[in-house]
């Protein structure tokens, strides 16, 4: 069985592909917001973990006889979820509010199979962000922007991102935007992939 990715994610994209996993992308129309909006008070893994699903649900209704993945990565600072910053001024305000703090990640995939869920999986990572000056705010997005500001987190760890940071506590995949360890596993299950 073929695997689309619901995502136009590149980096998701790429770590499927360098695991040697073929994957067609399609894009999720979700309104994550509203999803987001109705599970306001529910834990961040949770939340994650609804996007993703819906993402897989959503294109495997459009596609009943492919096995689809869907991903969400949610980004929580000091009880303060954020999104992907809708401007270059917003992502200057999240990098702001980040520095000195530890920011906690979660990373979340689902598997969708004729419409319906048939896995789905969670992992966390602790960054902490170190005291961020204005110059290398403003230098930093001057070399990522506009790139960053289509993650949570403001950052991408395979790139100048990692220099947000002074420690990181997590499994690297989840902090690239899913926990591949145990999507490699469930895509063995569903026999995507060699056992």
């Amino acid at each position: 069985m073929s695997l689309i990715l619901a995502s136009n994610s590149a980096s998701r994209r790429a770590m499927l592909q360098a695991a040697g996993v073929e994957v067609d992308c399609v894009g999720a129309d979700v309104d994550e917001r509203a999803l987001e909006a109705e599970m306001a008070d529910a834990p961040p893994a949770e939340i994650a973990q609804a996007l993703a699903a819906a993402k897989a649900s959503a294109v495997s209704a459009d596609h009943p006889d492919r096995l689809v993945l869907g991903g969400d990565s949610l980004v929580v600072v000091d009880g303060k979820r954020f999104d992907k910053p809708a401007s270059r001024e917003e992502a200057v305000d999240h990098l702001r509010f980040f520095s000195g703090k530890v920011m906690h990640l979660h990373s979340a995939a689902a598997l969708a199979s004729g419409g319906r869920i048939v896995w789905l999986g969670e992992d966390a990572a602790a960054l902490h962000v170190r005291d961020l000056g204005e110059d290398f705010i403003a230098a930093y997005l001057a070399a990522e922007w506009p790139e960053v500001g289509q993650t949570v987190g403001v950052f991408r760890i395979e790139a100048m991102g990692v220099q947000l940071f002074d420690r990181i506590f997590g499994d690297h995949f989840t902090i690239l935007g899913m926990p591949l360890l145990q999507v490699l596993g469930a895509l063995r299950e569903q026999g995507v992939i060699p056992e």
